[in-house]
Parts: C-alpha cells; sequence; structure tokens
C-alpha cells in the first residue's frame, strides 16, 4: 500500500455528513460550478484522457467551454436546441456537454454501438436537430440517412474537422450572451433501456447533475484528488463521476475504454483516490503489485457479497456497494466505516436528498424484512420521460418513482436489492429490455414466438438466451442460429444480440391472460444453456 495507513477516516457520524450535504447551497447550474472550479483551482489538471495525452487545467478548460459555447452559439445552438452527440472517450465530449450547459441547451448522448436502427430512433424520438459526431462513425449515420429518409438534421458537426477546430480559434474571445439559468433547466435527455422496447429518454436536469455529483463527492467526508473515469461518457455514471471531480476540485484521469486486465494498473499508475472496480478486474490473476495503490474508497455494484471481503484482501482498499439508475440518480451508499456490511450484499442507506420506501403491488408499505417494490422521491430525480406520459404514468405512485427493483429493508435501515419487477436482463453493467430483442426476433417470418430470458454469468452477471418457436412449416434447418444472429445484429447493438439460441418444440409457457410467462422457462432447468446454441463458443451446449 502507497502511504493510506495514515489516512484519517471520515469525522464526522454519517447522518451529520448527509445533513450537512443537504443543507449547503447548491450551484446555479452545472457551469456555476466549473466557474467556481477554475477560480479555486484554476492550475489543477480538470482531466487527464492518458490514452490520447488529451489533458486541460481548469482555467483554461472554462475558456474552451466559453469558446465552444460561442461557436454552437454561431450556428444557431442555444436555449432548448436538442443535440445529439456521439463519441467514444475523447475530451471533446465532455467539452461539448459543459457547452451546452452554458448556452441552456440539451445534450442527447448516444451509445456509439448504436445500429443504424437505434440511432435514427434516438436522434427522432429526442427531436435532436443537430448532431455532433466524431468521424470515426460517419458511415454509420450515413446508414441510417439511407435507411430513413425521415431522419432530418439542421446540422452535422464533425469532431475534430476544421470547423470544429476552428471554433477554438475565432478572433472573438469574449463570452458568448447568456440566458439567466437555473438548476431545473434540463440538460440531458438520457436513454436507458425499459420493459416496453425501445429506450425512454430521461429528462435530467442541472439539478440533477449537481446532486448527484455531490452526494458522491462528499457523503464520506474525504478528499478526492484524482478520480478514475473508466466508462463511457455517453453513460451517466461517467458524467456523474466528472462532477464529483468538480466538486473536489480534482483530476478526472480518463480511459478511452474500459478494460478489465488494465484496470489495476491505471489504479496504480495514476495514484487514484476514487474508482468503481468492475467486478471482472477482481477475476483477472492476481498480481504481486495488487495492493500497490492509494485508493481511499473504490465503489462496486453487483458484486458478489460472497468475494467482497477477498477484493478488500487482495487490493488492500476499501470497496463498498451502491445502488443508481438513470432516473434517480443518486441512490445508496453503504458508509465507508461501515466494515461490518462487506459481504452482506446490502446496497446501503439513503444518499442525500434520497427518501426510500418498500411497498407492495398496491403502494402500501410493507413491513420491515418484508420483499416489495423500491419507490424513491427526492430532489432532482428526472424530470419525466421525454414524450412518453404513458410511462410516466405507469411509473408513478404520487410523487414516489416506482424503481420496478424489489428491496427488503433490515432493522438497521439497511436496503438489500433481492431481484427485479421489470422484464430486463442486465449484462456487464448495460441494463437491456427482452422486449426490443423479442420484437427484432419476431421479424424473423420463421419464428412464431420469442421469450428473452437471462441466463446467470460469472462473468458478465447475466447473458441474453432467445427461447423460439418456429412455425409449424419451418425447421432449424431453415432458419439456422447463424442466420438469426445476423439479422439481431443488423439491428441491435452487440451487447444486446442473444449469446443463447434455444429451439422450442412445443408453445412457450402463458398466463391466463394469454401472455408468454418466463418464470417457468427461468425454472425449468438448473442449466439455462443446456440444449443451446452459444454464439461465443460457437457450439451447442449438451
Amino acid at each position: 500500500m502507497k502511504n493510506r495507513e495514515a489516512l484519517p477516516g471520515p469525522t464526522a457520524p454519517v447522518a451529520e455528513r448527509i445533513a450537512k450535504i443537504e443543507q449547503s447551497a447548491l450551484a446555479e447550474n452545472l457551469c456555476q460550478l466549473l466557474d467556481e472550479a477554475a477560480e479555486e483551482a484554476p492550475d489543477t489538471l480538470a482531466w487527464f484522457f492518458f490514452d490520447s495525452g488529451e489533458s486541460i487545467t481548469y482555467r483554461d478548460l472554462r475558456k474552451q467551454v466559453d469558446q465552444l459555447a460561442r461557436g454552437f452559439s454561431s450556428l444557431g445552438i442555444g436555449a432548448g436546441t436538442h443535440v445529439g452527440v456521439m463519441a467514444p472517450n475523447i475530451a471533446a465530449f465532455p467539452l461539448t456537454w459543459l457547452a451546452l450547459a452554458r448556452l441552456g441547451a440539451v445534450m442527447v448522448p448516444i451509445n456509439i454501438r448504436y445500429t443504424a436502427r437505434e440511432l435514427h430512433y434516438v436522434l427522432t424520438d429526442s427531436e435532436s436537430r443537430h448532431l455532433i459526431i466524431h468521424p470515426e462513425l460517419h458511415d454509420i449515420l450515413s446508414e441510417a440517412r439511407q435507411a430513413y429518409p425521415d431522419l432530418v438534421l439542421e446540422r452535422v458537426i464533425s469532431i475534430s474537422d476544421e470547423q470544429w477546430e476552428g471554433f477554438f480559434t475565432a478572433a472573438d474571445a469574449s463570452p458568448p450572451a447568456l440566458p439567466v439559468r437555473g438548476p431545473d433547466t434540463l440538460l440531458n435527455i438520457q436513454y436507458t433501456s425499459g420493459t416496453t422496447g425501445f429506450p425512454k429518454g430521461c429528462m435530467l436536469s442541472h439539478r440533477y447533475w449537481l446532486i448527484v455529483g455531490k452526494a458522491h463527492a462528499f457523503c464520506d467526508g474525504m478528499d478526492y484528488r484524482r478520480i478514475l473515469i473508466s466508462l463511457p461518457f455517453f453513460y451517466m455514471t461517467a458524467q456523474w463521476q466528472f462532477v464529483m471531480s468538480l466538486y473536489q476540485r480534482a483530476t478526472a484521469y480518463v480511459a478511452a475504454r474500459q478494460s478489465a486486465t488494465r484496470f489495476m494498473s491505471w489504479v496504480r499508475a495514476f495514484d487514484i483516490d476514487f474508482c468503481i472496480v468492475p467486478t471482472l478486474a477482481y477475476k483477472q490473476p492476481e498480481h504481486h503489485a495488487d495492493t500497490d495503490n492509494t485508493v481511499v474508497r473504490a465503489n462496486i455494484y453487483g458484486f458478489p457479497k460472497a468475494n467482497h471481503a477477498d477484493l478488500e484482501r487482495r487490493f488492500g482498499i476499501i470497496a463498498r456497494e451502491g445502488y443508481g439508475m438513470t432516473e434517480i440518480g443518486a441512490g445508496m451508499f453503504i458508509p465507508m466505516e461501515a466494515d461490518d456490511m462487506v459481504g452482506s450484499g446490502s446496497c446501503g442507506i439513503p444518499m442525500p436528498f434520497r427518501e426510500f420506501r418498500i411497498v407492495d403491488e398496491n403502494g402500501v408499505d410493507v413491513e420491515t424484512g418484508t420483499v416489495g417494490e423500491l419507490i424513491v422521491r427526492g430532489e432532482g430525480i428526472m424530470q419525466g420521460y421525454y414524450r412518453k406520459p404513458e410511462a410516466m404514468a405507469k411509473s408513478y405512485y404520487g410523487d414516489w418513482f416506482r424503481t420496478g427493483d424489489l428491496f427488503k429493508r433490515d432493522a438497521r435501515g439497511y436496503y438489500y436489492i433481492v431481484g427485479r419487477t421489470k422484464d430486463m436482463i442486465r449484462r456487464a453493467g448495460e441494463n437491456i429490455a427482452a422486449r426490443e430483442i423479442e420484437e427484432v426476433l419476431l421479424e424473423i417470418p420463421e419464428i412464431a414466438e420469442a421469450a428473452v430470458i437471462p441466463v446467470p454469468d460469472e462473468i458478465r452477471g447475466e447473458e441474453v438466451k432467445a427461447c423460439l418457436v418456429l412455425r409449424d412449416d419451418a425447421s432449424p434447418d431453415d432458419i439456422a442460429p447463424q442466420a438469426i444472429l445476423d439479422h439481431c445484429q443488423a439491428k441491435l447493438a452487440i451487447f444486446k444480440v442473444p449469446r443463447y439460441i434455444e429451439y422450442r418444440t412445443r408453445a412457450l409457457p402463458k398466463t391466463p391472460s394469454g401472455k408468454i410467462s418466463k418464470p417457468p422457462l427461468i425454472a425449468e432447468t438448473p442449466d439455462l444453456r443446456k440444449g443451446c446454441w452459444d454464439r461465443i463458443e460457437n457450439r451447442w451446449h449438451s
């Protein structure tokens, strides 16, 4: 370990820390937080994208944000303009986010693995008028435009082209004239998979980001100066980690892409204080330098509780579980000092600004220790699903948001997740809607019925399995697994494509109302891979 033995723990009880966070003033918007950081720590590096070597101080970051905002403004991007952003982890991504925030515009982050079908959906559903895109992704945009004539954009801005570079070299150095924007101004339409097929756009305000960043920055009362971001910026996690970094006046060390094999070498090389440890990093072979790090706190999500204590032993770190989702941002955390909760499987206690209840199917509170649906309310959760009033109506009990997750609570107030009410698959951190995959499968004429279910997996948590019933006049010879996979790969991001395909000779089980019932499919055999074609191993499981 590197000098961590002398590091003091939290200096105040957790209840006092939460109260202090809730009572302290919130910035008016995200860029006011940036301005404060630039004033207090002008020469501190705001970020270092270590794969490309891109770095910038807080002083220069504020300058470049103003330059980019001025350039965007000259193109007609202003308050309320919806702008799609499709790029890998490069400095241009958070820079664009902050410039749009400065203008009061709205960012629509887009997964770079989306197919033309998915890109078309997100751009049209979000009513994006402009698209900022990395040059390497132009082919998928061209494919989407050819396939979908209704995809109309006022402007496509290519990152790193002459126009882009011109934004930072323009003679006019004055900041753009800006409207006064409060914390409830919409900042993101962040797409997250739901149970009704295509993803839904969560409307996230400046207040949302200010709160989720603040809660994570200060819930333990510790100082973090070097924060590792290894997830893509088109996900909410990387975004809140950067806002956390702004609060701490820290430096964000950003990887081009997640890598389990390189993760701990990054932690060691950059003397990281805070990180989110992926399960796959623990599954790598042990290394003699595993404990040679300066991590103050690591977050873990859905980590196997039986391995939690060994994770801490192996890396010599304090690792704590948590819970959150795109709709609510900050959710739960286990306090740093709660050593007795290691290996408990608990997600923790409510983070600042959050209230939770566990209710039955009628929205009535259940007793302590009883399983029910988790519902939440609090300052700075999402403002709603964009253009989805029906989904909104189904997602609330009054002002309490229904998470769709099944929880129980113990007598001490710690919460434990036990399952999901929603028809979702959680694969390597990705939420995947079963229905979206089923709809794509049913486009194949030979398939009469399709049910997509999760298969437990040691590496990725869950894998995707498609249970298929073919038409009476069709056989697997007519539609082989590879033909099914080719169809799915043309319509779905690769992480959604089923790994396992099972042909069934009888109809899928049904509920009394005639809907497909998945619990019997999941419960019928201890090994859900049996009798399936395995896309990864390229073989049948006997």
